[in-house]
């Protein structure tokens, strides 16, 4: 999905963050998307687009932000989502009505 209006490091950029959606585990399709919105976001903080809106603009970087999530433990630790998904992928019981906290410790 690399758009003409990119320049050459963009679409570097867009090849490099969909190799690593799909290595992840992403589908095609979604690992485009999410690297076509992370650059398009980058774009728009670089002043490269034409119009951006202010969450692009304003908001922290998408590589800060995943390094953030990245991290184990405290309020920068990763989201509900991401434990529930691998409370899932071991097959634990009574995920769903587990908090954030039920589900740090039991995915260890």
């Amino acid at each position: 999905m690399p758009q003409a209006a990119w320049s050459n490091k963009r679409e570097r950029q867009y090849e490099h963050i969909k190799r690593q959606q799909k290595a992840q585990g992403r589908s095609e399709d979604v690992a485009e998307e999410i690297a076509a919105r992370v650059v398009n976001k980058e774009r728009a903080r670089a002043g490269e687009s034409r119009t951006a809106s202010r969450t692009s603009t304003q908001d922290i970087s998408s590589a800060r932000r995943g390094g953030l999530r990245a991290r184990s433990g405290g309020p920068g630790g990763r989201t509900r989502d991401q434990l529930y998904e691998e409370a899932r992928r071991k097959n634990i019981n009574g995920r769903s009505k587990m908090t954030k906290a039920q589900l740090e410790k039991a995915v260890g």
